[in-house]
């Protein structure tokens, strides 16, 4: 009877560490659901169970993860860090979560992104990296995105973005990139042609508001026609084999504006306006065709209009005229007959 008590008090005790749950969090097993936010924790807890499908680290103090940080749970589909100290990733902290969904890092003090971070996330529909300190992101953050459906980066310090990074994610439906630093200048003329593009098919996606320079500032970048930018200048090889031959004479590089001008004049005088814009896209070219053709229509039935007033009044009048003559020339005909009449007599 001592033995079956002892048996049965170390399965007691033991059932917590086979199917246990974090300290400082709460485990809801039906779902393989783990929430430990709002709980000051500096790491992730190193004891998650295996089969958590969803694990909550939000609202906590985490300023760093380590390589292979979430190797514990291979199973993971959502993971949310959402507001913590977060500062940088390191190359393969998401490695082995193959079946990853949805990834939260809004609210961080992120600075920049490594080139290939996400390649371990192949079936990553959802990336959330609003609300860091973003300036820069590369053209590729791994292998393309063949199920990425939202990709949101808005409320960051980016200036530029280059469409091979949205090349890369060929099923993206919501795009958000409001309330960054927008530089928009003629490096930013690829990225409105690519908008418009996943506009025209359906795609959905915020405004653009342009911070520099001066000429744009406030304006939403797909309002502007990009008749008005110039392509931007290449550097032609001999300047390019200069500049190798003669590294420390950056003065003797491609040619620039006048040292005295801003940096936003410079920009201005590279690849701003030009002086005679087109007409601002092919939609408003359709649309003044359509009003041509209706104005030329309306014209041509007032034109028809008027020949057929023309030719009816000009018939009653020749009706009428004839009627008077047929009038005048009738009792002439009458007393002629009786003066033939009394001379035969």
């Amino acid at each position: 009877m001592e033995g079956e008590l002892l048996l049965l008090s170390s399965m007691i005790f033991l059932l917590p560490v086979v199917c246990g749950c974090p300290e400082r969090c709460r485990c809801h097993s039906p779902s393989n659901f783990v929430d430990c936010s709002r709980q000051g924790l500096a790491e992730v807890p190193s004891d998650l169970p295996p089969q958590t499908l969803t694990l909550h680290l939000q609202d906590n103090q985490i300023r760093q993860l380590p390589a292979s940080a979430f190797k514990s749970v291979p199973q993971l589909t959502t993971l949310n860090l959402y507001n913590n100290s977060l500062s940088n990733l390191t190359s393969g902290v998401f490695h082995g979560l193959q079946h990853l969904r949805v990834l939260n890092l809004t609210q961080n003090s992120l600075h920049s992104l490594e080139s290939r971070l996400f390649h371990s996330l192949p079936q990553l529909r959802e990336l959330d990296l609003s609300s860091n300190n973003i300036s820069h992101l590369p053209t590729s953050l791994g292998e393309p995105w063949e199920n990425l459906a939202v990709f949101a980066i808005q409320q960051n310090q980016l200036q530029q973005l280059d469409r091979a990074l949205l090349e890369s994610m060929p099923r993206v439906r919501h795009l958000f990139l409001k309330d960054n630093l927008w530089k928009c200048n003629c490096h930013l003329l690829s990225l409105k042609l690519w908008l418009e593009t996943f506009i025209y098919k359906g795609g959905i996606t915020d405004s653009i508001i342009c911070a520099s320079p001066d000429t744009w500032k406030g304006k939403d970048l797909l309002k502007i026609p990009h008749e008005l930018y110039q392509p931007c200048p290449f550097p032609s090889p001999d300047l390019e084999s200069s500049q190798v031959q003669q590294l420390g004479a950056a003065h003797r590089a491609v040619p620039r504006p006048p040292e005295s001008h801003s940096s936003g004049e410079r920009d201005h005088w590279e690849c701003e306006i030009k002086p005679k814009p087109r007409p601002a896209n092919l939609r408003h070219a359709v649309a003044t065709i359509i009003i041509t053709g209706v104005v030329c229509g309306i014209v041509c039935l007032m034109m028809l209009a008027a020949a057929i007033y023309g030719c009816t009044y000009a018939a009653i009048t020749a009706q009428y005229h004839a009627g008077r003559l047929a009038q005048i020339n009738e009792p002439e005909k009458t007393e002629g007959k009786e003066l033939f009449d009394s001379s035969m007599a």
